[in-house]
C-alpha cells in the first residue's frame, strides 16, 4: 500500500494511472492541509472508490472537471481499477487562515468536505495548471506562490464557511514599494524569489502584497515578471545574435520551450521570427 507525504508547502501534482492499482493509495500531510482535487477525465462509478476518516464516500459516476475538497487530516485514500487522471492541490491550513485574515474573513475553521462537485473557478485553474504538468516546463516559485493564494482564497470563499468581519481596503503599493518590488522582480528575473521575500522587504503580509502589487501594476506579480523577461529577450534579439538557447537563460526563462510558448502568447509571433523581422536592428 503505498502512501503519498507532502511536504511544508504548496504543491500541484498531475496523477494518472493506466491500469488497476494493486493497493489503495493513502495521502496525508506533515502539516495542516486541504487537498483539492480536480478529475481530468470522467471516472466510471464501478472503477472508483474513496474514503474520508475510513468509510467509503459513494461516488457514481465521475464526470470530467469535478472537484474533491478533503481535509488531509481525514487521511483520504483513493482506489481505481482503470485509468484515473486528477490534478491535487496541496494547501497548507495555514495559508489558507492567512487569505481569510488579509481578505477580511474570520478564520475558517473546518474546510466542507466536497466530493465530484461542479465547481468552475477551480476547473479554470486546473486547465491554466495544465501544460506546466505535462512535461512543458516548471512552474517557477513566485507563480506556485501566486496560485496558493489563488486556490486558497477560493477555498475560504466557497468551502470555508467563513464570515465576513470587516470590508478590505483595495489600496496599491507606496511609492517606495513600489520600487523596491519592481527592483527586485528585475534583479530576479528567472522567478526564484518567493512572494514572501516581496511582501516582507515591503513590510507587509504576503496577501497585502499580492494584492495592492495587482491594483498598482494592473497584473499579477508573476505576471509582471513575466512581461519583464519578454521585454529583456526582445532587447537581446534585436541587438545581439545571441542564440534562441541562451537568449532563453538570459531572460530568465527555465528552457527554450518554455521561452518560445511564452513569447509567441505575448507578442504574437515566434521569437525566430520577431528576430527575422526586426533584423536590421541586429549587430552583426
Amino acid at each position: 500500500m503505498s502512501t503519498h507525504r507532502y511536504a511544508d508547502r504548496f504543491s500541484v501534482v498531475r496523477v494518472e494511472t493506466t491500469g488497476p492499482l494493486a493497493d489503495a493509495v493513502h495521502k496525508s500531510s506533515c502539516v495542516p492541509a486541504v487537498l483539492v482535487s480536480m478529475t481530468i477525465q470522467p471516472v466510471a462509478a464501478p472503477d472508483y472508490r474513496l474514503w474520508v476518516d475510513g468509510k467509503v464516500i459513494p461516488t457514481g459516476r465521475i464526470p470530467a472537471y469535478r472537484a474533491n475538497v478533503i481535509d488531509l487530516a481525514a487521511e483520504p485514500a483513493m482506489w481505481g481499477n482503470r485509468g484515473i487522471h486528477y490534478v491535487h492541490f496541496h494547501v497548507r491550513r495555514g495559508a489558507i487562515d492567512q487569505v481569510a485574515a488579509d481578505l477580511g474573513y474570520e478564520r475558517p475553521g473546518n474546510v466542507r468536505l466536497s466530493v465530484a462537485q461542479e465547481d468552475i473557478v477551480l476547473a479554470q485553474i486546473t486547465k491554466g495548471a495544465l501544460p506546466f504538468l505535462s512535461g512543458a516546463g516548471e512552474p517557477s516559485p513566485l507563480a506556485l506562490d501566486q496560485l496558493e493564494l489563488i486556490v486558497g482564497a477560493h477555498v475560504v470563499q466557497r468551502y470555508g464557511a467563513a464570515r465576513l468581519r470587516r470590508a478590505v481596503e483595495a489600496g496599491g503599493l507606496a511609492t517606495w514599494q513600489r520600487g523596491r518590488a519592481s527592483e527586485l522582480l528585475r534583479e530576479n528575473l528567472d522567478g526564484r524569489l518567493r512572494l514572501a521575500d516581496l511582501a516582507r522587504e515591503c513590510d507587509l503580509s504576503v496577501c497585502h502584497f499580492a494584492r495592492s502589487f495587482k491594483r498598482s501594476f494592473g497584473v499579477s506579480c508573476h505576471r509582471w515578471l513575466t512581461e519583464r523577461r519578454v521585454e529583456r529577450a526582445q532587447e537581446l534579439l534585436a541587438l545581439t545574435n545571441t542564440p534562441l538557447v541562451d537568449v532563453a537563460s538570459q531572460s530568465g526563462f527555465a528552457d527554450q520551450a518554455a521561452f518560445t510558448r511564452t513569447f509567441h502568447r505575448i507578442v504574437g509571433v515566434p521569437p525566430g521570427q520577431w528576430r527575422r523581422e526586426h533584423a536590421k536592428r541586429a549587430t552583426p
